[in-house]
């Protein structure tokens, strides 16, 4: 996609986020199956944007948020931050210490258009940029899972049946300098 162009969010995009929040995941959910799940969905989407308020608040600090826009529209997001409590109770704390890289959604209309790898590319450089050689990245959603094991392999952790009986929860490990050119 030759017009998109990733940014960092502002406060004027908190609106159009939260729009976007929503219709990702309730699309998510849809195809995943459990769209009757309305409060683990309506809770997905209150992490997302209390993520998104902690990096306009610390001006990317405790979280930093990147932005895919096509026509002033925003496409897709991703954002990190220290690894999740699932994550630490997942893993006995063993990923404590790195970096999360989540909130990587891409709107239905753009999907399978290279939008998501091209986010991931600027967050590669971007952690390296910083320092950060090593993140880790988890996905109870089985689609997705499809999707990360493709691009970084079998996960570190599996824990079976996670989100109910055959819904399993996955984690991996990733070195940064692995997806660098």
């Amino acid at each position: 996609m030759k017009t998109m162009l990733i940014r960092r969010p502002t406060v004027e995009d908190v609106i159009e986020l939260e729009t976007f929040f929503r219709t990702v995941i309730t699309d998510t959910f849809q195809r995943e199956g459990i769209g009757d799940l309305v409060e683990d969905m309506e809770d997905e989407m209150k992490a997302k944007i209390n993520y998104l308020n902690r990096d306009i608040r610390s001006h990317g600090k405790d979280r930093y948020f990147l932005l895919a826009m096509n026509n002033k529209k925003i496409i897709g997001t991703i954002e990190y931050g220290p690894a999740s409590e699932l994550i630490n109770s997942c893993t006995d704390h063993a990923l404590k210490e790195l970096m999360e890289v989540g909130t990587i959604f891409v709107h239905p209309n753009y999907q399978r258009q290279g939008v998501g790898n091209r986010l991931l590319k600027e967050m590669y450089i971007t952690l390296k940029n910083k320092g950060i050689g090593e993140f880790c990245l988890d996905s109870g959603y089985q689609q997705a899972q499809t999707i990360w094991k493709k691009k970084f392999g079998e996960p570190d952790y599996v824990i079976k049946d996670y989100w109910g009986d055959g819904f399993h929860h996955m984690i991996w490990r990733i070195n940064v300098h692995d997806y660098l050119p």
